[in-house]
């Protein structure tokens, strides 16, 4: 088995609270999202994504990055493609027990993708490291 050769990479988002509501603005460089509760929910207003659908959406989106990836690397065009991701949670607190994704997509000559579907499957870092865990640190920021 060869050693990987690829080093350490990070990514860094930053997330501050909209002004006149409890909802927050989350970037990374020139791309912005909002996130919030529902409307009328712990102060929230509804105009952003909550939690449950920023995992199924960094799954779902992540899986559609790789199997664009996947198809490049191989030499074929994907057609269209659509991708549903149900989150299944439960539990107080509120965790994530299980995630469904269905992929539908086929090559732009109307043949089966399936070997690019399976080979994205191995490669997408967002369902990898689902499935594998990985710590997550949580600490307060000094002050000056």
């Amino acid at each position: 088995m060869e050693a990987s050769s690829s080093m350490a990479r990070t990514a860094t988002v930053e997330l501050r609270n909209i002004e006149g509501t409890q909802a927050a603005l989350g970037w990374a460089g020139g791309h912005t999202l909002v996130v919030d509760r529902p409307d009328g929910v712990a102060g929230g207003m509804g105009l952003g994504f909550n939690g449950a659908q920023m995992l199924a959406l960094s799954l779902g989106g992540c899986f559609c990055n790789d199997l664009r990836y996947t198809a490049e690397k191989m030499g074929v065009q994907l057609g269209p493609v659509a991708v549903t991701v149900t989150l299944t949670l439960e539990g107080n607190p509120l965790l994530a027990q299980s995630a469904a994704m269905q992929v539908d997509c086929k090559l732009i000559d109307g043949s089966d993708a399936g070997a690019v579907i399976e080979a994205a499957r191995a490669s997408c870092m967002v369902s990898n490291s689902l499935r594998k865990g990985f710590p997550v640190s949580i600490s307060e920021a000094a002050r000056a």
